[in-house]
């Protein structure tokens, strides 16, 4: 297989990849760069014309959305327990917690993100910062009483709790630590036990460029 290629952010949403192919075991590439790198990155656009991270290269294959990405590692380098099959009765829940990691708790933290560090200074909006961190908790409060005793669905970890556990990560990481539900927190200190998330955690330590908006 050729190996993989990610280009990555620290603590950025290709953390959710890195963490998967450390999973998986897969060999990969890790390119370091600054954030945002559209701005920062010669030639980014290039390689992905939409500018955002994760990028992901395998082969003649390009992929940018970080639980998409996961999803296509795991069905794609598999089989593997982290995946749940369409005759699973799970894969409903499967497939919904993987997007909502995405789509619903990463994104309004974007929103708290850039009008508390990215904007300059004269266009910082605390007003919508705090509407959009609220908005975060309120949804989470709601999507652990979807989730199962130990992990988001199947009665196993799966690619969804990675999708759910990156949401806590950079709530803890963008100081909104308080949005997140107490249990949501304990879910994720069990997930930070996996060895492969460790791994994870120390290669972004090693090799990321401090996060500076």
């Amino acid at each position: 297989m050729p190996v993989l290629k990610l280009y990555h952010c620290q603590n950025a949403r290709s953390f959710r990849v890195l963490w998967m192919l450390e999973e998986l075991g897969l060999p990969y590439e890790l390119e370091v760069l600054k954030f945002p790198p559209r701005f920062r990155a010669e030639g980014y656009l290039d390689i992905n014309p939409l500018g955002t991270i994760p990028t992901l290269i395998d082969g003649g294959h390009t992929m940018t959305e970080s639980a998409a990405i996961c999803h296509y590692l795991v069905t794609r380098y598999g089989p593997s327990d982290l995946a749940v099959s369409p005759e699973d009765p799970a894969y409903a829940d499967y497939l919904n917690f993987l997007v909502m990691g995405e789509a619903t708790l990463t994104f309004p933290q974007t929103i708290y993100l850039r009008y508390t560090r990215f904007e300059p200074e004269e266009r910082r909006l605390p007003q919508a910062a705090a509407d959009y961190a609220q908005w975060f908790a309120a949804r989470f409060k709601a999507a652990v009483t979807l989730m199962g005793p130990h992990y988001a669905c199947a009665g196993r970890f799966t690619a969804a709790d990675i999708s759910l556990g990156y949401a806590i990560k950079l709530a803890n990481f963008i100081g909104i630590a308080d949005a997140v539900p107490e249990r949501a927190q304990a879910y994720w200190a069990c997930l930070r036990q996996r060895p492969a998330l460790q791994r994870a955690e120390a290669a972004d330590r090693k090799e990321a460029v401090p996060f500076r908006p």
